[in-house]
C-alpha cells in the first residue's frame, strides 16, 4: 500500500554510490569532468532531457550528451524535477519520498518540500518511501546536476504503473519557466543482441523525436511510463525534439551478446 501523508523529513542515503558510480567524491567528480568534457554542447539548453541511467562506464558518456549543455547556465536553474521508472517495487502512479534531502558522495540535495507537499493533491502521487530506498533510476542523475548547478531543489518521483495523461498533468503543475528543469530518466532496450538492439532502439528514437507515446511500451524503454508523459506534454505544448546521442553497451564497456540501449534527447 502506498504510503500516503504529510512530509516528515530525513534524508535518503545513496543506494548505488560504489556500484553504479564512484562513492570517493574526488573520484566521482573526475569521472563526471571526463564524461562532460568529452561530449559536445552546440545546441541551446533545453526545457526537458531524456538521459540514461546505468552506470556511469555504460552510459555515463551518453547522459553526458545532454547535460553538458547546461554548463553554461549553472546560475539559471534552481529547480529540477527529475523522473525515473521504479525497477524494485510495484508502484500504481507516482511516488514522492518522504525524504527533506537526497544525499550523495557529494554532499545533500534539498527536497522541494513545499511543491511536493501540493503535489500530493494529485490522485495519482503519493507518498512511499520502499520506490525510493534502493532505486538507481534517480540516484544516477544526482551528481551530474550536483556538478553543474550551483543550488538547486530536486523534485524527485519514481513512476510506476501511471497513465501517460496523469504523468503529463503533473509535469504541466511543475514545468515552470527558465527555472526549471525536466529530466526524464530511462534505458531504452535491455538484452537483446547488438544488432537487433540498434534496430528496436532507432525505432524508439523515431517514436521519441515525432512524439508518439503510443509506440513506446516496456520493450522499448524501462522509463516508459515517465518518457510517454513527457512526450504527451511535450505534443501539446508543440515542443521539437533534438537528439544528443544513441549507443548501447556494446559500444561504451559491454561485450555485444546482450546489450542495454541508452539515448538522449533535448526538448525545446
Amino acid at each position: 500500500m502506498n504510503e500516503c501523508g504529510q512530509i516528515p523529513g530525513g534524508t535518503r542515503l545513496a543506494a548505488v554510490a560504489g556500484y553504479f558510480y564512484p562513492d570517493n567524491p574526488g573520484e566521482l567528480e573526475l569521472a563526471l569532468q571526463t564524461c562532460l568534457d568529452a561530449a559536445r554542447s552546440e545546441d541551446p539548453p533545453p526545457k526537458a532531457i531524456i538521459a540514461p541511467h546505468a552506470g556511469y562506464i555504460y552510459s555515463g558518456p551518453v547522459a553526458a550528451s545532454a547535460y553538458c549543455h547546461f554548463r553554461t547556465c549553472a546560475d539559471r536553474i534552481n529547480r529540477v524535477v527529475l523522473l525515473g521508472p521504479a525497477h524494485r517495487v510495484y508502484l500504481q502512479g507516482m511516488a514522492l519520498s518522504s525524504a527533506s534531502e537526497f544525499r550523495t558522495p557529494l554532499g545533500d540535495i534539498r527536497i522541494d518540500t513545499a511543491t511536493a507537499a501540493e503535489l500530493l493533491k494529485h490522485p495519482d502521487v503519493c507518498i512511499m518511501d520502499a520506490a525510493h530506498r534502493q532505486e538507481h533510476s534517480l540516484e544516477v542523475h544526482l551528481p551530474f546536476l550536483q556538478v553543474l548547478f550551483h543550488a538547486f531543489e530536486l523534485i524527485p518521483l519514481v513512476v510506476g504503473d501511471a497513465d501517460p495523461g496523469a504523468v503529463a498533468q503533473v509535469l504541466e503543475q511543475l514545468w515552470g519557466d527558465e527555472e526549471t528543469l525536466i529530466v526524464i530518466s530511462s534505458d531504452l532496450s535491455h538484452y537483446h543482441p547488438y544488432e537487433v538492439a540498434r534496430e528496436v532502439d532507432a525505432g524508439t528514437a523515431e517514436a521519441i523525436e515525432r512524439l508518439d507515446y503510443q509506440s513506446i511500451g516496456p520493450r522499448q524503454a524501462c522509463g516508459c511510463m515517465p518518457v510517454r508523459g513527457l512526450l504527451a506534454a511535450a505534443s501539446n505544448r508543440s515542443m521539437t525534439v533534438t537528439r544528443y546521442d544513441l549507443r548501447n553497451s556494446g559500444d561504451t564497456a559491454g561485450d555485444k551478446q546482450r546489450v542495454v540501449g541508452y539515448g538522449a534527447w533535448g526538448f525545446y
